[in-house]
């Protein structure tokens, strides 16, 4: 099954995703929107379908392994790997940055599918893409369920996005909404 932009964006609606207000990112900009994205994973049969959707067009190209950022690539990871019949892996953060742990490995030459469950600034899905060079690997692009840059973060790979939204971002000392004095908010799930 195919899921359209217009579809997810329904489901997104209906499940919570979409939150509107004042709220502080995980890269610490501030935005009169943010994505909970762990609204729809909690839903299997959705995410199964976008899964689906967003591996038809990743292609047919071999994909052996699927890496993500912990906390918000891990499913996301798992479930797009089911889809493309390859491994998952996740990256944890540590002193150095990130790294992948728990047995975790990639080997040259293998082919790996970056996911991310929302690009903003690109920061997390580049740190794992840079950790599966540095073993190796070839990146064969990155997934997102939402691009909030709506195509004007260049991560120097294809960057496939079942949803494209142009959502404002502002270095907090730019913020018209601090300016305008309505309270932030920090998300359960971002970094604060």
């Amino acid at each position: 099954m195919d899921v359209t932009e217009e579809e997810a964006i329904r489901l997104f609606e209906e499940h919570g995703v979409i939150m509107r207000g004042h709220f502080q990112l995980t890269s610490g900009r501030h935005s009169p929107c943010f994505l909970q994205c762990s609204m729809i994973m909690q839903h299997p049969e959705h995410l199964e379908n976008i899964c689906r959707a967003l591996a038809a067009r990743v292609g047919q190209g071999r994909v052996d392994c699927v890496a993500g950022p912990a906390m918000g690539g891990v499913i996301l990871a798992y479930e797009m790997a089911r889809a493309l019949r390859a491994r998952a892996i996740y990256a944890e953060k540590s002193d150095a940055g990130m790294e992948f742990r728990r047995g975790f490995r990639l080997d040259p030459g293998e082919r790996c599918l970056v996911v991310e469950d929302v690009i903003t600034t690109g920061g997390s899905a580049t740190r794992v893409a840079d950790l599966a060079r540095a073993a190796g690997a070839e990146i064969a692009g990155v997934v997102a369920l939402v691009d909030r840059s709506n195509g004007r973060v260049d991560l120097g790979v294809p960057l496939i996005a079942l949803v494209r939204m142009d959502i404002p971002s502002y270095e907090p000392t730019d913020c018209p909404l601090c300016r305008g004095g309505i309270p932030l908010e920090f998300p359960k799930g971002s970094r604060r």
